[in-house]
């Protein structure tokens, strides 16, 4: 299945091994699930995993990102039509990557930054809604 990870959902995993967060991410370990990602989602993942407040360190954070390039697929994204109606409209590379590379979801822990009026179709979940959804 392939899935599109908010950054904040592998920052809440990393923090928080216990979690739904961190069950997702022992399906990407296992193989279950295929992260669909760009440049872009992999700048932001490096950078807001390094912050200092984190305390990750960063050859475990390295050695992530290289893990999510290894199993995941990269995706080459158009520019989503209507992004200045989303509240962040950084967030909206997740969208795109997520409908050029034909995602069963996006993952985040924000669904509220995802309003459906730029969705395009794309299933956009909290982590314990998309566990419950593959179970």
């Amino acid at each position: 299945m392939k899935i599109v990870l908010d950054t904040n959902v592998l920052v809440s995993a990393l923090l928080n091994p216990y979690g739904p967060p961190a069950r997702i991410l022992d399906l990407i370990l296992l193989g279950r699930l295929i992260p669909l990602y760009d440049d872009r989602i992999l700048h932001e993942c490096r950078q807001v995993l390094l912050r200092e407040r984190f305390g990750f360190e960063p050859q475990g954070v390295e050695a992530l990102l290289q893990h999510v390039e290894q199993v995941g697929r990269k995706v080459i994204a158009s520019p989503l039509a209507g992004h200045h109606a989303a509240p962040d409209p950084e967030d909206c590379m997740f969208l795109e990557v997520a409908l050029a590379g034909e995602a069963e979801a996006v993952i985040t822990g924000n669904v509220r930054d995802f309003p459906s009026a730029i969705r395009q179709g794309v299933r956009v979940v909290a982590p314990a809604a998309f566990l419950t959804l593959v179970r």
